[in-house]
């Protein structure tokens, strides 16, 4: 079983921005997710029910995940001291 990955709308604009050796490296990890929602290295993030964030240098991708209709959610995607900043993602 695979997941469906969707981008919030705020969430595609982010990731559109980043710098374009960064973008690739952020597409195959998102792209990962389809297969394994909670692979090694995401990190469960607390104060919010299945929000998770996967790593990739200084970069980050918040997202959620639901099971029940196999969808991941991309919810923020930028640098690690701007991404969790309250109205980015789901911080």
């Amino acid at each position: 079983m695979s997941y469906r990955i969707r981008f919030l709308p705020s969430a595609l604009r982010q990731f559109e921005v980043l710098p374009r050796k960064v973008k690739v490296r952020m597409a195959n990890r998102i792209d990962s997710l389809a297969l394994d929602p909670r692979q090694r290295g995401c990190i469960k993030l607390s104060g919010g029910d299945n929000t998770y964030r996967l790593r990739s240098g200084d970069y980050r991708v918040l997202y959620q995940i639901h099971d029940e209709i196999l969808l991941v959610i991309i919810a923020g995607v930028g640098h690690r001291k701007k991404v969790y900043r309250k109205g980015r993602g789901f911080g």
